[in-house]
């Protein structure tokens, strides 16, 4: 990944350099290198999809971050903090680019056009968020915005990896399936860990995504049990700054059960997504795909 900013302009390679340096967790680029080990696909190709998927990934944070205004990730400051808003632009649109041709060095077809897909699968979901998601208590949206915000990546590591492999379709299949269940596992508990969580170990502020009026699944679990709560109410009429009702709403969701059936619908997804596996090769990378699975419901940050 590094080397994809090799004789292009020196601060590009250093934003790159800064990005893959400030941490994350690498957990797509491992789904990807974990199905293609489990299924006997070729290192070479695989380490570039592996490679193209985090850099996309990368990309869409530094575009997401300046559109969410947001000054920390992972606790130290974004590029759109220490960059105008056009140069962090361009960053971005830089480092798309890069994981494209990451991408095409696979050499397969079929893999381009799944991934381009994705990017634009992730994109339209962020223009349903600006325009249409906020204030809105829904499943069927929220299912769909975090599908296309985090599990259509992770269902595109697993199914490419599988794409890149000496296997049919039903095998193909299953891991898109898999992919699929984990990242939307990975994204509700993300959505847990924005309530439960610190700033200092989440990296931002608590309750971020509720403080510009976009309701995850444990406040929708909320609404539902508690449908005449006023804080809410707010929220769903589009009040998100009221510094008095909006931290009491955060510490009712945080002291009710939303937060555990919350959890339980997380598990339930990786349940499923194991399932579909349970008769691929087992070997070292199937059990370390369980492994993270595993993790992925346990994790604090």
């Amino acid at each position: 990944m590094r080397n994809e900013s090799a004789h292009h302009h020196p601060d590009l390679q250093s934003v790159l350099a800064y990005l893959l340096s400030s941490g994350g967790k690498r957990i797509r680029p491992t789904v990807a290198l974990l199905t293609g080990g489990m299924l006997g696909a070729e290192e070479d190709p695989l380490l570039y999809l592996a490679a193209a998927v985090e850099l996309l990934h990368t990309a869409t944070l530094v575009h997401d971050d300046l559109i969410d205004g947001a000054l920390l990730r992972r606790g130290i400051p974004t590029l759109n903090a220490r960059w105008s808003p056009a140069a962090t632009v361009l960053a971005g649109d830089y480092i798309f680019a890069r994981a494209a041709v990451s991408a095409a060095s696979t050499n397969s077809v079929d893999l381009m056009r799944v991934f381009s897909e994705t990017l634009a699968t992730i994109v339209s979901g962020e223009i349903t968020q600006l325009f249409t998601s906020r204030g809105t208590a829904s499943r069927e949206d929220y299912y769909r915005r975090i599908y296309a915000k985090t599990a259509s990546l992770f269902q595109t590591s697993a199914y490419c990896a599988a794409l890149l492999s000496p296997v049919d379709e039903p095998v193909m299949d299953a891991m898109k399936t898999f992919g699929y269940n984990l990242g939307m596992a990975f994204q509700i508990v993300d959505d847990i860990l924005d309530f439960t969580g610190e700033q200092a170990t989440v990296g931002k502020p608590v309750a971020s995504d509720l403080r510009m009026g976009l309701v995850t699944l444990p406040a929708i679990y909320y609404a539902e049990r508690h449908p005449d709560d006023a804080d809410m109410q707010l929220v769903l009429n589009g009040v998100y700054d009221d510094e008095v009702a909006m931290p009491r709403l955060i510490d009712s969701i945080r002291e009710s059960g939303a937060v555990q059936q919350a959890m339980d619908e997380a598990r339930e997804f990786v349940a499923r997504g194991l399932e579909v596996i349970s008769g691929l090769p087992e070997n070292a990378e199937h059990a370390a795909l369980e492994d993270l699975a595993a993790y992925i419901v346990d994790r604090e940050v």
